[in-house]
């Protein structure tokens, strides 16, 4: 089979596998978020934090609860990789150093997963497990439960209340995301993945050399990575490691991974503010932008005219398994990177740099095609919210959205979110190139190497996780510059969608009129991904000219 063909079945396959999910899946989840039921073991969890289970928080004590969770989280797993000597399954490995722990706690609880460090030379099993596999869950877990206080926000009216997050934390991690890494897990071991506690064993290659391999808890670890848009790989070589991702199958099964309940959540605010014709226009923008992300790497790396080694070999095939090639390489790079997953079975820096660039210009958009678990939901609907003050000013009619209008206030809200991810890339990137330090990090010169600094700050503050992978950035600077990056990155916007969540949930509906604008049209749908386009352009086009975009013209 010609590498043309195989690429268009296994995109075929993905859309297929999404398109049977989609229903199921995002109804499931709107089923719990929404229902008044506990089960057994939530209100043991309940009676163990304290938290009255059918009391709904103010959005102030539902942000409190939030940076509380995260801020403990953080604190206990900083103090787990300090501390990895004394515990069990350590495999002998000492303590991580302190500005290394200090990324690695931010980049895990942020839902980034940026990795300063080799995994199977720096982790135990017992971090690796009760650390970092722990986060997985519960750092996607809070996405979710912070856009489900939003979409609470359309829904409810004359009240100060946008649920519990404590009861969203619970039923999303119990309901959802524990069972199906459980299932999926199994399906990966079969795929070929490992799992197991040996350590580190030296064997022999066939020419007589040594070589040490490390086991472990892999295919637990590497599912709920996928699943949960996280992206950290117990190799330092990720998913293009054969013990993460041995073969095709798996590697079509964790892209789909990576993208389902992402794709599957516009069903779920369609069923929750009750329009499924709102979640289909949320779903038609995140597609158009996915598959036009797909294309766009996939040409460039099949096609490039940038190198001249690349075009004679029929593609560039530098930093590309083989096991994958050309096609699966960029589908999962198009994919991971729109998804702040960050897991990549490629290694970008070797991209074309039109290839590259897309990757960068993915992230810019704000992981919002479809993004992470819930994350790029909400990232969506706030620019939404902005289209429809566009339109609005455009006719001259105060904007509605979900039969709730946007003033003043709740225009703050949207704008200091779409400023606040930008402002911490560009400070990031300027900073990181003014210092001579931090410049001879990079292991490139001229637009490649400002390229590599700047994908590194657009990875960290839009909790992607990847990197172009030619920079040094295990250094005390950029460990502690890409954490607070990583943190501003996270917790920045959710104050702002909390505090929107908040101003409308305490609005009366409007009714719908004549001069209504349907939000469920294609006109919408090409306004919102217009919207979103021009946005990112205005904002990152100077930097992007200076990275990628010179080394094209270069």
């Amino acid at each position: 089979m010609n590498g043309t063909l195989a690429g268009w079945l296994q995109i075929t396959a993905l859309l297929a596998a999404l398109a049977l999910t989609y229903r199921p899946l995002g109804d499931y989840m709107a089923r719990i978020l929404t229902t008044g039921k506990h089960l057994v073991v939530e209100k043991g969890i309940y009676r163990l934090v304290g938290v009255n289970g059918d009391a709904d928080q103010r959005w102030p004590v539902y942000l409190r609860s939030v940076l509380a969770f995260s801020a403990v989280s953080m604190v206990f797993l900083y103090a787990f990789q300090r501390l990895q000597n004394h515990l069990l399954l350590s495999l002998g490995f000492p303590p991580v150093k302190a500005d290394q722990a200090f990324n690695t706690a931010a980049s895990f609880v942020a839902n980034t997963n940026w990795q300063s460090y080799s995994g199977e030379t720096t982790m135990g099993h017992l971090v690796q497990m009760a650390g970092l596999a722990v986060q997985n869950f519960v750092s996607a877990a809070v996405g979710i439960a912070v856009l489900a206080a939003l979409i609470r926000g359309f829904t409810r009216k004359r009240t100060d209340r946008v649920g519990n997050f404590w009861v969203d934390l619970t039923r999303v991690t119990v309901r959802l995301l524990v069972p199906m890494a459980f299932v999926f897990a199994i399906v990966l071991v079969a795929a070929g993945a490992i799992q197991n506690f040996h350590g580190v064993h030296e064997i022999s290659t066939l020419l007589g050399d040594k070589q040490s391999l490390t086991g472990g808890p892999v295919a637990s670890q590497e599912v709920i990575k996928e699943l949960g848009t996280n992206g950290g790989g117990f190799y330092n070589a990720n998913s293009a490691h054969p013990f993460e991702n041995p073969n095709g199958v798996s590697n079509i099964l964790e892209i789909y991974l990576l993208l389902v309940i992402s794709f599957s959540l516009p069903r779920t605010f369609g069923k929750m503010v009750g329009d499924h014709r709102q979640g289909y226009a949320i779903l038609a923008v995140m597609g158009l932008i996915w598959a036009a992300s797909v294309a766009v790497i996939t040409v460039n790396e099949l096609h490039s005219v940038s190198s001249t080694a690349g075009h004679a070999a029929g593609g560039m095939l530098e930093g590309k398994e083989q096991r994958f090639g050309i096609w699966a390489s960029t589908l999962f790079a198009a994919s991971t990177t729109l998804t702040s997953t960050g897991a990549v079975n490629s290694f970008h820096d070797s991209f074309s740099p039109g290839g590259g660039g897309m990757t960068i210009f993915n992230m810019m958009l704000g992981e919002i095609a479809p993004g992470g678990t819930g994350s790029g939901l909400y990232g969506i609907l706030i620019l939404a919210v902005i289209t429809v003050f566009v339109a609005g000013l455009m006719v001259g009619r105060t904007p509605e959205y979900l039969g709730k209008k946007l003033g003043a206030r709740e225009m703050k809200f949207a704008s200091l979110y779409i400023l606040a991810t930008p402002a911490i890339v560009l400070i990031g990137t300027g900073t990181a190139m003014s210092l001579k330090g931090e410049r001879a990090s990079m292991l490139n010169s001229g637009p490649h190497g400002f390229s590599e600094v700047l994908y590194a700050f657009t990875s960290a503050a839009n909790n992607n996780g990847s990197a172009f992978a030619g920079i040094g950035v295990n250094t005390h600077w950029y460990n502690t510059a890409l954490g607070l990056a990583m943190l501003f990155g996270r917790f920045l916007p959710m104050i702002f969608v909390l505090a929107l969540a908040g101003s409308l949930a305490k609005q009366q509906p409007a009714p719908v009129t004549v001069g209504t604008l349907p939000t469920h049209r294609p006109q919408f749908v090409g306004l919102l991904a217009g919207v979103i386009l021009i946005v990112v352009g205005l904002t990152y086009f100077p930097a992007l000219a200076l990275g990628p975009l010179a080394e094209g013209l270069h």
